[in-house]
């Protein structure tokens, strides 16, 4: 069975040659797809492609929800297919709803809340994988 570094990586751990935390395959995707979710185009200084728009329009005040929820998709789609070699058949949805948050000496906001499910196929074992993963944008927290 495959074992992969775990996210955060420990990179004094690999160069003291210590062991480093290792996870299943399917931890290994959620957590690359977490991080592509969260990080904007531009972060990752090697690679300007890294990354979703949910950065981009994360202040926008839009009122259609449908564009918000298409560019999110497709540039998450887009980051997947480019980043995350080992998975195929690709599907993802999203739904972005308004919700009050309540803060106890806080007042109460809106914020909206972004709903993703990614589901594909392992290439490697030909095994179902399913993710889901929400958090609120206008600022993004999670």
């Amino acid at each position: 069975m495959n074992k992969f570094y775990t996210i955060p990586l420990k990179a004094n751990d690999l160069i003291s040659k210590k062991n480093h935390p290792l996870c299943d395959i399917n931890k290994s995707l959620a957590s690359h797809i977490h991080l592509i979710n969260t990080t904007y185009f531009g972060e990752c200084r090697f690679d300007d492609t890294f990354g979703c728009s949910i950065w981009d329009i994360d202040f926008e005040n839009l009122k259609n929800l449908n564009f918000l929820k298409e560019n999110i998709k497709n540039s998450l789609y887009e980051s997947l297919e480019l980043h995350e070699k080992r998975l195929s058949k690709i599907k993802i949805f999203v739904e972005i709803k308004q919700e009050e948050i309540i803060e106890p000496k806080i007042s109460n906001r809106i914020k909206k809340r972004v709903s993703m499910k990614i589901m594909g196929k392992i290439k490697k074992t030909n095994e179902h994988f399913s993710y889901f993963e929400q958090f609120y944008i206008g600022p993004l927290s999670y």
